[in-house]
């Protein structure tokens, strides 16, 4: 749900007709067998430009549970039919909506752009969006879940009739799961990191790997998911008003939330539907920097527990996520350097402005941001969507001692790198209410440019930050250009500081120049504070 919602509308069917249509699709892209889909295939059932359909399976393979092994030999992504159908229904998913209040400004406050749709998408920048509507009225991570859950409450049924086998029976017997298939639900639920789906399930757990089990009928399975969905829908809320009772005694919310971990359970897969909430094994473990302001952070993977990161509304700081990690959001900050060292799924930027970014990742998605440099590593292109403005992409420009040991551990192949080939979508989100108007056609977003090479810098993670490793300088390798523009700047430094060494001065001189080195240092360094 994070992640894995792309903005192309021959992706989204109407809620009336989705089970019928994703139901004719199965039998349209099960004909040929073996139950695997190919780009050319799905780009076919869905009438959709041959690109489009890469680039969905490959959000697909990002989002599933296991590991991401990119395209097939040929370069050609294929998935399990089961996948795409799941992938193809979760698309229908509308993102929670912001509470509005009193304190909201008003349309008529606008920032000025030259987007066509001012009137609707860029009555605000992406920061004021943000905190016009502050941070307690935004959906929460509790408040979105619960909101997921709520969408797969609804639809659980319609999803287990798509994947469900017909056998003979009579009435609820006639549809049943594989263990197999029920696996594959995986894509949507989770209970404990690592453990399969069917251990979780009293129907499955503790089969014989060599005896299969046998199918199951749907509306057990349908019944079994419910009960667990709602035990947990129940445990948020208790944990949401318990947090909310917490957070009345702390004056100041924003240092409460800097620097928090927070364990959200998914589901209880106890098999009477009792709650679970006291065993640690059954929580998803994300972590969180929220709230920093005019400060560095640094986190190495002893600091981040899970798998997952999210750096949202920071302003004017440097944060250093120095950890091998699947995925990571950055989101609503503002005059700030974030560097993510290895990130083996997907980075996703998202209402920020004049950031800069410095990330080697499978892939990443930038929606709705302004004025930010992204400094890339990228095995995939990078992904643009929504109301952009004024982007440019670099290659990537740093290292530390661990980069290369968490880039082998994530996948992510320093050899290859798209940085500088953006796949751009089109402006309206058909997941997001606010930015879809009915009866308002889509633009294609504004694309990125490529940064200047004279304007191009290393960029230098201080050595007291991280221990001792092999890596000794940027795994990635620098377009010619940009290292032309390096040589260039290297040479330049090296006159200077030979000049400096050759002058013949008294020490009331060499004090004078010294001096005014540090001034002029100081005046550099306070100047562009937020880039160092």
């Amino acid at each position: 749900f994070e992640h894995g919602l792309l903005p192309i509308p021959k992706l989204v069917f109407p809620e009336g007709t989705l089970t019928q249509t994703l139901a004719q699709l199965r039998a349209k892209l099960a004909a040929p067998g073996p139950g695997r889909v190919g780009a050319a295939a799905l780009a076919e059932a869905l009438q959709i430009p041959a690109d489009q359909a890469a680039l969905a399976l490959g959000t697909l393979a990002a989002v599933l549970p296991g590991d991401d092994d990119g395209p097939a030999a040929d370069g050609a992504w294929e998935a399990d039919l089961r996948d795409v159908l799941l992938f193809l229904y979760i698309q229908s998913y509308k993102r929670l909506v912001p509470r509005a209040h009193k304190d909201s400004p008003s349309v008529a406050d606008v920032w000025p752009s030259t987007s066509a749709f001012d009137g609707y998408l860029s009555a605000l920048s992406p920061i004021q969006l943000v905190r016009s509507n502050s941070r307690r009225f935004m959906p929460s991570q509790a408040d979105e879940e619960a909101h997921q859950l709520s969408y797969l409450q609804k639809h659980m049924a319609n999803v287990l009739t798509l994947l469900a086998d017909s056998v003979d029976g009579e009435g609820d017997e006639s549809m049943v799961l594989t263990m197999e298939t029920f696996e594959h639900l995986g894509f949507l639920l989770q209970f404990s990191e690592g453990t399969p789906l069917s251990q979780a399930a009293p129907f499955f757990a503790n089969s014989d790997p060599d005896m299969p089990a046998a199918p199951v009928p749907a509306t057990q399975v349908h019944d079994w998911i419910l009960q667990n969905i709602a035990s947990s829908l129940e445990y948020t809320a208790e944990k949401a008003i318990t947090k909310e009772n917490n957070q009345r005694s702390v004056s100041d919310p924003d240092v409460a939330m800097a620097d928090a971990v927070t364990n959200t359970r998914i589901q209880s897969s106890s098999s009477t539907g009792a709650s679970v909430q006291n065993n640690p094994g059954y929580y998803r473990n994300t972590s969180f920097v929220e709230g920093i302001s005019k400060t560095s952070v640094v986190k190495h993977g002893s600091d981040i527990k899970g798998h997952s990161i999210k750096v949202l509304n920071c302003h004017d700081s440097v944060i250093y996520i120095l950890a091998p990690l699947k995925y990571a959001t950055v989101y609503g900050c503002s005059d700030t350097t974030v560097v993510l060292g290895a990130i083996g799924k997907v980075v996703k930027v998202e209402h920020c402005e004049r950031v800069q970014i410095v990330a080697a990742s499978k892939r990443i998605c930038i929606a709705n941001c302004r004025e930010c440099i992204f400094y890339l590593g990228v095995n995939h292109q990078p992904l643009i969507v929504g109301d952009n403005h004024k982007l440019q992409v670099a290659p990537f420009n740093t290292y530390y001692p661990q980069l290369g040991e968490h880039l082998a551990q994530v996948g992510v192949d320093p050899n290859v790198n798209k940085w500088d080939q953006p796949f751009v979508l089109g402006v309206v989100d058909p997941h997001d209410s606010l930015s879809h108007p009915a009866g308002v056609s889509d633009v294609q977003a504004e694309s990125a440019t490529c940064l200047d090479p004279d304007l191009f810098t290393d960029f230098l993670i201080p050595s007291w930050f991280e221990a001792e490793g092999p890596t000794k300088y940027n795994p990635f390798t620098l377009p010619e250009v940009y290292w032309a523009s390096q040589r260039k700047k290297n040479a330049s430094l090296e006159d200077i500081q030979k000049n400096i060494r050759e002058l013949e001065l008294d020490d009331n001189r060499k004090k004078e120049l010294a001096c005014a080195l540090h001034a002029q240092f100081k005046d550099w360094l306070y100047g562009n504070l937020f880039l160092h």
